[in-house]
């Protein structure tokens, strides 16, 4: 595995190498960036918002991710994550709006505790592909957009 980029980590336990928005945005994939603009319309006003470098970049952030009330907190703590936290699953977690999210959190956040954040990375850069023919998929994804298999991955 190569180096973990940091800007990636987002303190939440959502791996940002595996976002559809980061994805769209890294393979600069307008027609991927059309099909999540409706997903997403709550939180981007434009399709130009369906951009991210990572939750934890300088660069460009997703709009509700740089608002975000975990990464806020997980900074006030002076902590990289809610996997350092010893009030995990805290009210941020398990209030979290968004369903999938929060089932991927309360998963991933004990795996990085016990593991550490290189096996973290690799094991979340592994479980999103394809079981049937091995193309890279994202998180939340349903069907793999190649082989057209149902997945559930999350």
């Amino acid at each position: 595995m190569g180096e973990v980029k940091k800007e990636l980590l987002a303190p939440c336990g959502l791996y940002c190498g595996v976002c559809s928005i980061y994805i769209a945005h890294r393979d600069n994939n307008l027609k991927f960036k059309e099909r999540l603009f409706p997903v997403y319309k709550a939180f981007a006003k434009t399709i130009e918002d369906i951009s991210c470098t990572g939750c934890l970049s300088s660069d460009v952030v997703f709009p509700v991710c740089r608002v975000c009330s975990i990464k806020k907190c997980c900074s006030e703590k002076k902590i990289e994550g809610c996997y350092q936290c010893d009030d995990f699953p805290c009210k941020f977690i398990n209030n979290f709006p968004v369903a999938v999210a929060k089932k991927v959190m309360l998963r991933t956040i004990p795996f990085w505790r016990e593991k550490g954040t290189e096996k973290f990375v690799e094991e979340e850069e592994k479980r999103y592909i394809c079981p049937k023919c091995g193309n890279p998929l994202f998180r939340g994804v349903k069907k793999c957009n190649e082989c057209k298999t149902e997945v559930n991955l999350d």
